[in-house]
């Protein structure tokens, strides 16, 4: 990705990270760089596979863009989550969410309820990689070239070789998975500038200090900007929540729903969460740069080739329908608690689990 002259914009300043010894989950650190010979893709290969099968979640080091390019997109992200848009523009510019069954604009503070009465207080802004599908705030106009160039780069130059990588661990043709994600086809993929801001000390209390339930993504790749407040959280499979530590300009990636479906269950939807950061970094408002990719809407979420699978049998919704009542029932439906305290819903004939 290449930025000519650019506006100028007040720099966003990263808060310190953690010092405290949390416990963290071991993923592994994918060099995409490593792509170019065939020795490096044919080990990627491996690694990816087996990455995306244990943990369903990896770093991803050497991804094109320099830490100059990086911080510039939270630059931009945090103008977008400021008052520099009022709070009456930022109203103009919501999400119709439970019409459109897309999150594209802003999703504003408290629209979700996570627990016991307690409700959310992340505000974000999504922004199709077409970015021409609908309005943008005046303040982020002069800045939408960039933001066009940042999804170009997550799609053609992230998604696309990590797909290839994954097709072929799968026994497929290369680009088989590449061809389901078109950049130029009808489809949702996105981009998210998101914010959390700190909770009252009752808040907390009341909701387990839990910001995010435990959920897995419902599209197929989340490519996600490591930043240095400590809060992201997965579901290992001894069942603790481990942390996700920040890597400077590393990306940490994780595969979704769509991903699990159509490689037969052999890449997991690793359940994740976001919860009240450590002590030392409880002062601080969280800001996360995403690039969230999905299948062509057209396509079905049903297995490409024989392999190892827990899904085969269940339905197959097209990934138009399964993303849109993924994204109007989060936060919004009444779930239905088990004996372990854990939720459930039924979503397009799916169950869709969360995890408190």
């Amino acid at each position: 990705m290449t930025v000519d002259t650019v506006p100028y914009l007040n720099p966003y300043i990263f808060p310190p990270p953690t010092k405290e010894p949390l416990p963290y989950a071991d993923l592994p650190i994918i060099d995409l760089a490593k792509i170019a010979t065939d020795e490096g893709r044919a080990e990627l290969v491996r690694d990816v596979r087996a990455a995306f099968s244990d943990h369903g979640f990896l770093y991803i080091v050497n991804h094109g863009l320099s830490p100059e390019q990086t911080k510039r997109m939270f630059d931009i992200g945090e103008l977008a989550l400021s008052d520099a848009v009022s709070d009456e523009e930022k109203k103009k510019y919501e999400s119709n969410t439970q019409e459109t069954g897309s999150y594209q604009g802003y999703k504003l503070r408290k629209y979700w309820h996570i627990n016991n009465g307690v409700r959310d207080e992340c505000e974000m802004y999504n922004i199709n990689r077409d970015v021409t599908k609908r309005g943008n705030p005046v303040a982020l106009r002069p800045y939408m070239p960039e933001i066009e160039k940042f999804g170009l780069h997550n799609h053609l130059n992230v998604l696309h070789p990590l797909l290839r990588l994954l097709a072929l661990g799968l026994g497929l043709e290369k680009n088989r998975l590449v061809d389901l994600h078109g950049y130029s086809s009808v489809g949702e993929s996105f981009g998210m500038f998101l914010l959390y801001w700190p909770r009252s000390q009752e808040d907390e209390e009341k909701s387990g200090q839990v910001w995010l339930k435990g959920h897995s993504d419902f599209g197929s790749i989340t490519l996600l900007y490591s930043q240095p407040v400590a809060a992201l959280q997965i579901l290992s499979r001894s069942g603790e929540w481990k942390w996700v530590k920040h890597i400077d300009n590393a990306m940490v990636v994780n595969a979704g729903d769509s991903l699990e479906f159509l490689s037969g269950g052999l890449y997991r939807a690793t359940i994740h969460r976001v919860v009240q950061p450590p002590k030392d970094q409880q002062q601080y408002a969280r800001l996360g740069v995403f690039y969230f990719a999905l299948p062509n809407d057209d396509v079905a979420l049903a297995p490409l080739a024989d392999s190892p699978t827990r899904l085969l049998g269940r339905a197959s919704p097209n990934v138009a329908a399964w993303r849109k009542e993924r994204t109007k029932a989060y936060g919004k439906s009444q779930l239905v608690k088990k004996e372990n305290g854990d939720e459930e819903e039924l979503i397009n004939g799916v169950v869709v689990k969360h995890y408190n």
